[in-house]
């Protein structure tokens, strides 16, 4: 071996045992926790971190090197705070929109003690996460209607987060208003304009006048502050509870099969246990494929001869290259097994870009 060669070995097998420590610190971070919650103190110590950065720091010899070791102890504290504030509060969930709106009650169903965090709109959630303001995001990936959200879907493409979880939310309308009010005596209601449109037919039969707004949640929110016993929203039955209306009337949409899925985002790509059953769970590949005859044929063509049902297939536009696209696929099986392993080798001789972006159990 050269220099080179024999430099990453030693780095590898740092890194190595770095891993290993790493998390025996994490576990020792566990039961610090555990006593600072059973003792009511803050996870934030700053004398103590103070202390240990100056004891530590001597360890090293080099006074450059000790500049960036003081650095890594910041980073590492930080890391450790940030596990201790899970453990004891519960993660933080990041969605986009406000309390009640839909994506609010996916996040809510999913993790139920989390504490969630709002933000405007999909980019700045899911960057969130990214940036480790967010343990994980839930978003909108498709409507049963509407299609896809193609914003969510280029994310899941161009991003460096991954799908642990789906779950499918029934999109049920409901009349609601503020105490006093009556189906008599409403006169308007508001909401969001696809929300409006699925109970069109409902609000045509009884006279009522109609007012967009931007979400349903926001709607349900302006019929409370408005306190008006003549306006009334269409919003879900959580929704009403959130802002303390009364539901006039249950399931006024036309459809009854209207649902949105909703995914979460994380850091790091889940694990499925081994010894299940393939067909309880599913996996997401985007990709590119190169642009040659065939190409797109072969691909999919591997993914049948490893035995994986596929149960979507969409193509999205390249922002930054017109007349380019790249592909989603939504599978059945386990991607962990020998075929799925084979299946990815194949794919990467075949696809300019392959990313497994999602592993979940099906529903």
């Amino acid at each position: 071996m050269n220099e080179l060669e024999i430099a990453r070995k030693t780095i590898g097998d740092i890194d190595s045992e770095v891993a290993r420590l790493f998390e025996k610190r994490m576990k020792a971070a566990e039961l610090v926790a555990k006593y600072k919650k059973e003792h009511g103190l803050s996870i934030l110590d700053t004398s103590r971190e103070n202390e240990l950065i100056s004891k530590n720091a001597e360890y090293i010899e080099d006074t450059v090197i000790r500049e960036y070791y003081v650095r890594f102890l910041k980073e590492t504290m930080a890391i450790s705070r940030d596990y201790q504030s899970r453990l004891n509060y519960g993660m933080r969930v990041a969605y986009s929109g406000v309390p009640g709106a839909f994506a609010y009650i996916a996040a809510r169903r999913m993790f139920p003690e989390a504490e969630l965090v709002s933000y405007p709109n999909f980019e700045e959630a899911y960057y969130a996460v990214e940036k480790g303001l967010a343990d994980t995001v839930v978003l909108p990936i498709e409507n049963s209607y509407a299609g896809d959200v193609g914003t969510v879907m280029d994310l899941l493409f161009s991003g460096s987060l991954y799908v642990n979880q789906v779950i499918d939310i029934g999109i049920e309308h409901n009349l609601i208003a503020c105490d006093g009010a009556s189906l008599d005596s409403i006169r308007t209601v508001v909401s969001h304009e696809q929300a409006l449109s699925q109970c069109a037919e409902y609000i045509k039969a009884r006279g009522y006048q109609t007012q967009v707004y931007p979400n349903t949640a926001l709607a349900a929110k302006y019929v409370k502050e408005l306190g008006d016993t003549t306006v009334a929203a269409v919003a879900s039955d959580e929704t009403a509870a959130i802002f303390g209306l009364k539901i006039l009337a249950s399931k006024i949409h036309t459809s009854k099969t209207n649902t949105t899925r909703f995914a979460s985002f994380s850091r790091a790509q889940h694990s499925l246990p081994k010894g299940m059953d393939k067909m309880n769970q599913s996996f997401i590949l985007v990709f590119t494929v190169r642009n040659e005859a065939g190409a797109l044929a072969k691909t999919l063509d591997i993914i049948g001869a490893h035995g994986f049902n596929m149960r979507n297939l969409r193509s999205r536009p390249m922002k930054e290259l017109m007349w380019s696209y790249y592909f989603f696929i939504e599978a059945e099986g386990n991607i962990n097994s020998q075929d799925g392993k084979d299946m990815l080798r194949q794919l990467s001789a075949t696809c300019d870009k392959l990313k497994l972006a999602g592993v979940f159990y099906s529903k």
